[in-house]
């Protein structure tokens, strides 16, 4: 099937609402999953239970709760433990390398770097696209990326996702990230008040907490990272413990395995995937955690070369806004920091 042509950077994608699969219908859209290139194992293969590292303050992951509901580590031979980390994705990558964790789910931009400097952790999978989203404020006459020149844009983390992808869409457009605008730190949920003060004029962030700045009529969303080029690229991804790869590769393949199995469950149902999250933010009901996860790509989980394509596409794109240095090879890299399971 030929995809339609994606819309410009500069306007949001947006996505119908689809009604939830009935139980026959999950059942059915589950069944498709028994062609991905991954072998189902139902006997055990970890004598440990795995611990898989995740931020629960991230909608986008809310296959993992699912996972759970649906049995679908048992299902592929494993006993799972989650290990919350509500520092830093880059803190949740650390525990990885260093053995607090036997893997994790995580974003690529805030992986990369750290997977310059060497982390003993490699990439078997990307989850999903979407997630990071771009607002403007109509008092400041920001309703576009090229009327953000000369201002102010707030962000939770100067070393953010979003901070990075946002830089990189700039540079798409042919502005500098670091002399044409001014990147300022605030805590996520001040991102709204510092708009109000007139002390930003911009908000990039993620899901749950940018996404009530898509109700507030002072505030235009500019473009987000299921837009254009990146529709179809993976936002999230799986990562796993160089150690656990070399001491039992069939516990590393199941579990990633398992975990796109659930990415499939859960685009086939998000209001299954929205319930199954929902005790991780209770001050969103299940139908607005649904509309979030409705306006991602929850259907983009690359492995392979098409995996490693799409994060040396990232590289490039790091290296531009001088995150990656500019002397690293992208192919290479990208070869380096992941593994085929299939």
């Amino acid at each position: 099937m030929t995809a339609k042509p994606a819309p410009p950077l500069s306007r949001p994608l947006a996505r119908p609402l689809a009604r939830p699969l009935s139980r026959r219908g999950l059942i059915a859209a589950g069944a498709v999953t028994l062609a991905a290139p991954f072998v189902l194992r139902r006997r055990a293969v970890a004598a440990e239970p795995l611990r898989l590292s995740w931020n629960a303050g991230a909608v986008c992951f809310s296959a993992v709760p699912l996972a759970f509901q649906l049995d679908l580590f048992k299902k592929h031979g494993l006993e799972v433990e989650l290990v919350n980390f509500t520092g830093s994705t880059d803190q949740l990558l650390e525990a990885i390398a260093t053995g607090k964790a036997d893997a994790g789910v995580g974003m690529a931009l805030r992986w990369l770097k750290p997977l310059e400097q060497g982390f003993d952790v490699k990439i078997s999978a990307g989850l999903h696209g979407g997630c990071m989203r771009l607002f403007g404020a109509k008092t400041a006459g920001v309703k576009t990326v090229l009327d953000l020149p000369g201002k102010v844009i707030g962000v939770s983390d100067m070393a953010s996702p979003s901070k990075n992808f946002f830089s990189v869409v700039l540079t798409k457009f042919g502005l500098d990230p670091n002399k044409d605008v001014e990147w300022r730190q605030f805590p996520a949920d001040l991102l709204g008040l510092a708009v109000e003060k007139g002390e930003i004029h911009a908000i990039a962030d993620g899901d749950p907490l940018v996404w009530s700045q898509t109700k507030n009529p002072q505030m235009v969303e500019i473009t987000n990272n299921v837009c254009g080029e990146f529709a179809t690229r993976t936002c999230c991804l799986v990562g796993v413990r160089g150690s656990l790869l070399r001491d039992n590769r069939p516990a590393a393949k199941a579990l990633t395995a398992a975990l796109i199995e659930a990415q499939h469950a859960a685009y086939a149902d998000l209001r299954a995937a929205a319930a199954a999250y929902a005790p991780f933010a209770p001050k969103f009901p299940v139908e607005e955690l649904e509309a979030m996860l409705r306006s991602h790509a929850h259907n983009v989980t690359p492995i392979g070369d098409e995996l490693r394509q799409q994060l040396a596409l990232y590289t490039d794109e790091l290296k531009s806004v001088s995150v990656i240095k500019r002397s690293t090879d992208s192919q290479r890299f990208a070869g380096r920091i992941t593994v085929d399971l299939a």
